[in-house]
Parts: structure tokens; sequence; C-alpha cells
């Protein structure tokens, strides 16, 4: 039981710490966006990762709290 617990908190840690970056991401894309001339190739990038962090987190959240069926 003790080895899972660390695991979950390594999970959950991981979890706060692609949280913190996705944020971020969102305000450097938001900023990024209202700019008059920008780099459409860097927002593409910024976005992909973006979404490549919430992928992660989702498949983080699963392996903490598996959907099985009842």
């Amino acid at each position: 039981m003790q080895q899972y617990a660390v695991e979950r908190n390594q999970l959950e840690q991981r979890i706060v710490q692609l949280s913190v970056e996705h944020r971020d991401l969102d305000d450097v894309i938001k900023r990024l966006g209202d700019q008059l001339v920008y780099d459409q190739l860097q927002l593409q990038r910024l976005k992909r990762r973006k979404l490549l962090l919430k992928d992660q987190i989702s498949w983080l959240r699963r392996q903490i709290d598996p959907d099985i069926p009842a």
C-alpha cells in the first residue's frame, strides 16, 4: 500500500506541473494572438504543445482513477 501512495503522490505532482505549464501556455498564446504581427508557426507549435499537455494530464488522471465498469 505504501508504494501505491508514493506512486499516486508522484502522479499528482506531475499533474500539477503539467497543469501549470498548460495554464502558462494559455497566457502566452493569448498574448501572442493579441499582437498585430505574430509568427503563425510559433502559435501553431504552442497550441500543439498545449494540446499534448492536456492529453498527458488526462492520461495521468486515468492512471490515478481508472474508469472501471461496475
